[in-house]
């Protein structure tokens, strides 16, 4: 369970890409909390931590996990958002985030508001009923605030410090994401019979 609080930004220095994918990630996390079974969550999807290092963890990538998310697009050099896993009395900043990612969305349009900067996504028409104004969203595992939702679209705004400390900063119009829906709207909805 994660909180969708960026701790920190790596960058993956290592791909092998036979069989189940395993990914080496270099970052400067404190490493010392990480061990073989620790779960992060690499820009929203919950991996399983195989092996760590002086500066680095990898982690492996079933063919699931690569087919429905943005690690298909993973390279050396790509820049990632981090968040190791919620303990027993951390502060829950943001919404209860599984990293269980449930697809891929788009990004629409991206344009100034004041200081922020306000992000149109776009996701596949069946998740539009868990997008409500002022609901929840993890986009790249980063919990943030839905401002406006009209059928599969909805808007957040996104604060300077939010740009600078996760990877979010860099996307543009076209650019795919990696979305999970907010957990008690799915329960929610599964309790509705939608």
């Amino acid at each position: 369970m994660f909180t969708g609080i960026i701790r920190e930004t790596g960058v993956i220095n290592a791909i092998d890409r036979l069989g189940d994918w395993t990914v080496s990630v270099k970052t400067r996390l404190p490493l010392d909390s990480l061990m073989p079974g620790s779960s992060i969550c690499c820009s929203g999807i919950c991996l399983t931590v195989i092996e760590t290092g002086a500066d680095f963890f990898r982690v492996q990538l079933s063919s699931e996990t690569v087919s429905r998310t943005t690690a298909s697009r993973w390279n050396t050099g790509t820049r990632v958002n981090l968040e190791p896993a919620l303990r027993a009395g951390d502060e829950i900043g943001g919404h209860l985030v599984a990293g269980h990612v449930d697809g891929t969305a788009r990004v629409i349009d991206r344009k100034k508001d004041g200081d922020s900067m306000r992000y149109c996504f776009e996701t596949p028409p069946e998740y539009a009923c868990f997008l409500a104004p002022k609901g929840s969203v993890a986009i790249d595992g980063i919990s943030l605030t839905i401002n406006e939702a009209d059928g599969p679209r909805f808007w957040v705004n996104v604060i300077p410090h939010t740009r600078l400390v996760t990877t979010i900063g860099e996307c543009i119009p076209g650019d795919l994401v990696n979305f999970e829906v907010d957990m008690i709207a799915r329960y929610v909805a599964r309790i509705m019979g939608k």
